[in-house]
């Protein structure tokens, strides 16, 4: 490893431990009132600690692992604390071992393909350009705040799952682990084709290896089923905490109305034959790629 990229892991190491220490500070001086208030203010006050070193090196995507990194604190927190009811522990426990074997492979992937602080993440690069208000702000809002408050409302559902809930294991637990523990699989086992992939693609090529050539995103898919059966868990612990179907829900708006919308115009413009792709090979959900004429 070059001197560069030792350096760039420190400060990513540095800025997340400054941020978890920033919640920790957070979460003492808040007492103990709700649990849920107080993961909130913590979580905006880590984030804006990421937000500071990103200004600091001028790259955004020092927060990029921030999406994979506060799930598992924040249900560990929520596990712990005191709330007046308890959850199940076999529930517990194996909802914190498919969030953090989540956040592990997702983190680790994140981290495979990240250069260093000399790279930042193109939809940043775009996001400065075409902006009409002042970088900083962009970031600070749509960049930092809007993906952090989209994990807090998805991780609701830990909260049912891990501090509240009381009814035993059933039937819907074990739909929540096959939907979970099969959207990790699906997005590791794309994310690694893709991997594969562009280790030896030449300029312009389309991957269709294994399941891209069933899905046009098929690791974007595993990332809302993931969050969706995180949501089945709630459901089986707490069914009066339905509501908090707004976190997949949410996930899933952010994900079909910004990331795959930027993502396709991106692929129009630098690859030719994306469009007739696109007309084979559906978005999201799997089908078998219609043949051309």
């Amino acid at each position: 490893m070059d001197s560069e990229r030792v350096r760039s892991w420190g400060v990513v190491v540095l800025t997340y431990v400054a941020a978890l220490a920033v919640a920790i500070a957070t979460a003492a001086i808040m007492g103990h009132g709700s649990p849920i208030l107080t993961v909130f203010v913590a979580d905006c006050a880590a984030t804006l600690a990421v937000f500071a070193a990103s200004m600091a090196f001028a790259n955004s995507s020092l927060y990029d692992p921030y999406w994979s990194v506060a799930p598992p604190i924040i249900g560990l927190y929520w596990a712990t604390a005191p709330t007046g009811s308890h959850g199940v522990l076999a529930r517990q426990c194996l909802v914190l071992l498919l969030v953090l074997v989540w956040a592990v492979r997702l983190t680790a992937n994140w981290a495979r393909s990240w250069p260093g602080l000399h790279h930042q993440d193109w939809r940043y690069d775009l996001l400065r350009e075409s902006a009409a208000a002042p970088y900083w702000l962009v970031s600070l809002t749509g960049i930092h705040y809007f993906p952090t408050l989209i994990v807090f409302v998805g991780c609701l559902a830990l909260y049912a799952s891990l501090a509240i809930g009381e009814r035993p294991l059933g039937f819907l637990d074990g739909l929540a682990f096959a939907v979970t523990a099969g959207a990790i699989a699906l997005e590791g086992i794309a994310d690694e084709q893709l991997r594969a992939f562009n280790r030896t693609k030449q300029p312009g090529e389309i991957c269709t290896r294994g399941l891209w050539g069933w899905s046009r995103h098929p690791n974007y898919l595993g990332e809302m089923g993931f969050w969706w059966g995180l949501w089945l868990f709630a459901l089986a612990a707490a069914p009066e905490w339905y509501w908090s179907v707004i976190g997949p829900l949410a996930v899933t708006v952010m994900f079909f109305a910004a990331s795959i919308p930027m993502l396709e115009r991106r692929s129009l413009e630098r690859r030719p034959g994306y469009a007739e792709h696109a007309k084979r090979v559906p978005a999201v959900l799997p089908r078998r790629p219609r043949q051309t004429p």
